[in-house]
């Protein structure tokens, strides 16, 4: 068979499987998942957005977050500006007060943000940290319509109950990559450890919210197996974040993933996860347009605005622009006037990874 003739039988496939899915079929590790390696991406990346599309609609979620804790966690993640073991300059601080996060969550909604998480740094919040985190989200709970999500590292049954109480309804814990490759990133935790945090998640009957970081030297097997475990998991919405090296942490030399590998990962998530958020996360800045081809391969959420600890370029006002000229709905949950009343002028919003605030 010719080269032509190939091309045209991986196209047929994809298309076709992408209807498949479509109408209720799932993948899984039975599967022959090399296909997603080999086949065209043109055609992959439009399957995917036909799965986009029908599983998820053309609703964008956006979601931001603010920086609760920062820096000196004991955990070794090699990615992370925050890990005490490495030698960023990140700024520590201690637990903000409440009446910050409450003002920050009443200017994310304004700006028409959907969800509005606190991330901390470190294994876990202390009693007396974690009574105060409950205190702020009962006080955005009252003061603000935004949705709350919270990332807080590992966390009990009975901890993540009060956070449910107080207003949380999704939580956030990354599990970074592929079981086999975790050891490589991190050694002070267990992917295990993560997976049984994700199950309490469920549990609770809160969404769970956890993907990872592409690009950190894993095998392309190693992100298919990522995939799969996460739908095996049945995880709400998947942050990916392409590997923005960080000077001071062990990855800080490995080089920047192509756009065309971004986006073939994305497109194969949403084939293994139909009916998941694709949230993009870190890395934007190295797709078109901010990551606008990203939403034409399966991606159907991304966190905007200001985030953690390492600068990028998307800002809450730009990427609602963009999202409306490709005809997407961003309409937050909530309606305020002052979604009408925005200037045109931004202030210095900046995009940063959450992947520091995986190792959570």
């Amino acid at each position: 068979m010719t080269t032509e003739n190939n091309a045209t039988a991986i196209k047929g496939d994809m298309l076709k499987l992408a209807e498949e899915i479509i109408a209720g079929r799932r993948i899984n590790r039975q599967d022959d998942l090399s296909i997603f390696l080999t086949c065209d991406l043109q055609e992959l990346c439009e399957g995917a957005d036909k799965i986009r599309a029908a599983c998820v609609g053309d609703h964008v979620d956006l979601c931001a977050i603010i920086n609760g804790r920062s820096g000196k966690c004991p955990e070794n993640c090699k990615f992370c500006a925050q890990s005490a073991h490495n030698h960023t300059d990140c700024q520590p601080h201690p637990f903000l007060p409440t009446e910050e996060f409450v003002a920050a969550a009443k200017l994310h909604e304004k700006e028409g943000v959907h969800r509005f998480s606190i991330v901390t740094a470190g294994r876990s919040l202390s009693g007396e940290e974690f009574d105060a985190a409950i205190e702020a989200y009962n006080a955005m709970s009252k003061e603000s319509n935004i949705e709350l999500c919270a990332s807080m590292g590992f966390l009990n049954a009975e901890q993540l109950h009060r956070l449910h109480e107080a207003g949380v309804t999704s939580y956030h814990h990354n599990i970074e990559t592929s079981k086999r490759n975790f050891p490589n990133i991190c050694t002070t935790h267990t992917y295990d450890m993560k997976i049984e945090t994700l199950k309490l998640v469920k549990a609770e009957g809160m969404c769970a919210c956890s993907g990872g970081i592409i690009g950190m030297g894993e095998t392309w097997e190693d992100r298919l197996d990522m995939a799969v475990s996460l739908a095996e998991l049945g995880i709400d919405s998947i942050p990916l974040n392409a590997l923005m090296p960080i000077p001071g942490t062990p990855l800080e030399h490995l080089p920047s993933l192509s756009e065309a590998d971004i986006l073939r990962t994305v497109a194969f998530f949403r084939y293994i996860n139909p009916e998941a958020n694709i949230r993009l996360g870190a890395g934007r800045a190295l797709l078109t347009n901010d990551g606008e081809t990203a939403f034409r391969a399966g991606a159907s959420a991304t966190i905007t605005g200001n985030m953690l600890t390492t600068v990028a370029c998307a800002t809450i006002r730009s990427d609602r622009s963009m999202l409306q000229g490709m005809g997407r709905d961003v309409t937050p949950p909530y309606q305020t006037t002052a979604l009408n009343d925005m200037s045109d002028t931004d202030a210095e919003d900046t995009e940063v990874q959450k992947q520091e605030a995986a190792e959570a």
